[in-house]
Parts: structure tokens; sequence; C-alpha cells
């Protein structure tokens, strides 16, 4: 696989897996009992961004070198 194509596959994988897992873990203001005045109950209270975005890019990368594999394996024969 060129390299363009190898970071045009991880660029789709990451950004597809980001929508996937930005839910998990949130919980809103309203269930912490921590509402700020003026915003959204309903918003996150801690959304972890950098810890969901370090796992995302790392998940991603699992999965680009078993498609890389797969690649290799059945499309440049």
């Amino acid at each position: 696989m060129g390299w363009i194509l190898g970071l045009a596959f991880y660029f789709i994988i990451w950004w597809t897996l980001l929508f996937a897992i930005l839910p998990f873990g949130v919980r809103s203001q309203q269930e912490m009992n921590n509402v700020v005045p003026g915003s959204e109950p309903g918003a996150p209270a801690s959304p972890q961004l950098g810890r969901k975005i370090l796992a995302n890019t790392v998940i991603s990368a699992v999965l680009w070198v078993i498609c890389d594999f797969f690649y290799i394996r059945y499309f440049l024969q």
C-alpha cells in the first residue's frame, strides 16, 4: 500500500472510530449534580477528550495494521 493510500485509510478509520468512542463514559452535568449556571443540564460534566483521542489513535493504528495486512495479502497478489 502506498503511503498516500495508507494515510487516507488511517484518516478514515480515525474519524469513523472517533464518533463511535466519543459517547463512552460521558456523564451529564445533571447526573453529576454540578450544573453550571447558563449551560444546558445535559452538557457533559467531564468529557475527557484527551484520553479519548489517545485511545482512538491507538485503536485506529491497530485497525489500520489489520487493514494493511489484508490489503497486501489479498489485493496485491
